[in-house]
């Protein structure tokens, strides 16, 4: 796979993980679909503020699989900024979560990364010393020119020194490295003390936790790419918005839902018919079928609408379903 149509292709992540790849922390971007571009891709954090509990338990994740490979000098972002372009990484292949976590010519630690149906192998970390403030897409896009000819001028190595080289197959074919490329055995895994195994598997259900916790307080998991949710919202009608896997925000905030006040009028509507005489009772006991059904309707789309937990968890499994083209 090549870069294809992408001249400087871009992905938009959410906060912790975005600045964890581009400070080389990170050194797996987990998706639903396999890596459509090989070579530099740039890395844009959404709008979504991370809180302490998230920002904490991918944190205390990555220290845990650090110390199984001994590494335990960790230097994590000060900051982790939203809404800018942040910096980039060399996407070097992508394999299975299965090849990965039984490749036995890498380190354990980034083993355990693989905890999703595709890994996306990053290399060449570098962070923008001055992040870009610039609105996000979905899946993966071309960056604009003139923000990338800033950006480009503008980059840096991380901190951190303990980079992973991920071996091709092919050493002459740069593209090599995919899904079915590394020989699929299982191998058998350095030993754990117990104390190791217990605080390890604790950190990777921390995390898991996390992206868990990110989806139900209103955005989707790491691997949900966003843009400006309130002017896409006010631009497409309300049925459209409820099917849309890019737009797991529905209903937080803004004013009451109209359907709430449709489903008011009926029921008063009903309640002043119910007096009619024995001749049309049949035509009300119509009605009222219909202005049931139309309230079951409405009330399954303001649930959907009002619980941000409910829409953004379908937002994200409708997404991880359908690859972003």
């Amino acid at each position: 796979m090549s870069r294809g149509n992408y001249k400087n292709p871009c992905l938009t992540m959410h906060q912790p993980w975005a600045s964890l790849l581009v400070h080389g922390i990170k050194r797996i971007e987990g998706r639903s679909w396999p890596a459509p571009i090989r070579g530099r891709l740039w890395i844009h954090a959404a709008s979504k503020v991370p809180d302490e509990a998230t920002i904490k338990a991918m944190e205390e994740f990555y220290r845990e699989i650090y110390a199984v490979d001994g590494i335990t000098d960790i230097q994590f972002p000060q900051h982790y900024p939203v809404s800018r372009l942040i910096g980039c990484v060399e996407v070097v292949g992508c394999v299975t979560c299965d090849e990965l976590q039984n490749w036995d010519a890498l380190p354990q630690g980034v083993r355990l990364e693989g905890q999703t149906n595709f890994c996306w192998l990053c290399e060449k970390p570098q962070k923008l010393i001055i992040p870009f403030e610039m609105r996000g897409y979905q899946g993966v896009y071309n960056l604009e020119n003139k923000i990338y000819v800033g950006a480009a001028r503008g980059l840096m190595p991380p901190q951190n020194s303990f980079m992973v080289k991920f071996p091709l197959p092919d050493p002459k074919d740069p593209f090599s490295l995919k899904p079915g490329s590394v020989p699929f055995t299982v191998q058998e895994k350095k030993s754990l003390e117990i104390e190791q195994v217990t605080s390890l598997t604790a950190a990777i259900a921390g995390a898991k936790a996390a992206a868990t916790q990110f989806s139900k307080k209103g955005q989707s998991l790491q691997t949900d790419n966003t843009y400006d949710y309130t002017t896409r919202s006010k631009s497409k009608a309300s049925e459209e918005d409820e099917k849309s896997p890019d737009n797991p925000g529905l209903g937080s905030g803004g004013k009451p839902d109209r359907t709430y006040t449709t489903r008011s009028m009926n029921k008063h509507t009903q309640v002043g018919e119910d007096g009619c005489g024995e001749s049309s009772s049949r035509v009300e006991d119509d009605k009222r079928s219909v202005v049931r059904r139309r309230e079951d309707r409405n009330t399954s789309i303001g649930e959907r609408r009002f619980d941000p937990g409910t829409a953004r968890i379908m937002a994200a499994a409708i997404r991880n379903l359908k690859p972003s083209s």
